[in-house]
């Protein structure tokens, strides 16, 4: 079972975030994740910085650990640049990037440009025709699309990404259409189980194993689990947590992604990461 970890992109002075992903690579980690934001609910008046940027310094700081956006939506990015950004990261990584994305939700970077709010259908729509074009963009060396919601009129995306035959998908959603996506152009599907208030145990790994059963065969799509920032319960023990991977193990999931440890406690607890590490073989 592979371990990936999330760093906030909170860390301040931005040189704190560097440092951790480079403590991250040594311990073995698969994937160091950061969250695709213009602000947090949980941390509004706090530091926040911006995820490309963020990467683009890590992806000349490591060597090996993969690195990833999780994850970013169409509240706020346009499929052409976002395809450039990425497509810079694979470059400047050596092809090291991976990209989380999702249907987005109603929050802050939802309403950051004036937009108007969406159905959960209507947020769906536009998710499906937004990862179309990302796919494109990133697989051609020039595109021209014109879509109901987006446009893109001789994109150029050269010299082109690094990974072949783009960089990985990794879709994150909970419903039979977000599911149905994953399928169709993830090479990753990631979930943190039910929404709404922290699920306890036994809920939590009913809505996983539910969610699925319901992707499916889906080839070789990596399954990955998020444990939740406020998911304290798999870090009580080191039996505990090791249950819990083998639980997950059990219902199809091969990764998961857990919160770097944190002053602020929001994470794996610091005396627990060395058996979280443990059990993963790092």
């Amino acid at each position: 079972m592979r371990l990936s970890v999330i760093v906030l992109p909170d860390r301040h002075p931005t040189g704190t975030f560097l440092a951790e992903v480079a403590e991250a690579e040594r311990a073995g980690v698969h994937t160091v994740w950061t969250y695709d934001h213009l602000t947090w609910p949980l941390l509004h008046d706090q530091p926040w910085y911006g995820c490309v940027p963020l990467l683009a310094a890590a992806a000349v700081t490591t060597t090996r650990v993969r690195l990833g956006v999780q994850v970013a939506t169409p509240n706020y990015r346009h499929p052409v640049p976002f395809a450039k950004e990425l497509m810079t990261l694979d470059q400047l990584s050596g092809g090291r990037i991976e990209v989380g994305l999702g249907a987005g939700t109603e929050g802050p970077d939802a309403a950051v440009l004036g937009d108007r709010p969406r159905t959960p259908r209507e947020r769906m729509d536009r998710f499906a025709e937004w990862l179309g074009l990302l796919d494109t963009l990133l697989r051609e060396p020039i595109t021209t699309v014109h879509g109901e919601r987006y446009t893109a009129v001789d994109a150029h995306q050269l010299p082109g990404c690094v990974q072949t035959p783009r960089v990985p998908f990794t879709i994150a959603g909970t419903g039979p259409r977000s599911l149905g996506l994953a399928a169709l152009y993830g090479q990753a599907w990631v979930t943190y189980g039910p929404y709404g208030p922290e699920a306890g145990p036994d809920e939590w790994f009913a809505a996983l194993g539910k969610q699925s059963r319901q992707l499916g065969e889906a080839g070789a799509l990596r399954r990955i689990a998020q444990l939740g920032l406020e998911a304290g319960w798999p870090f009580e023990s080191a039996d505990r947590y090791a249950d819990t991977v083998g639980r997950l193990g059990e219902l199809g999931f091969d990764e998961v992604s857990v919160h770097w440890p944190r002053p602020d406690g929001r994470g794996v607890p610091p005396g627990a990461m060395g058996f979280v590490l443990a059990a993963h073989g790092l």
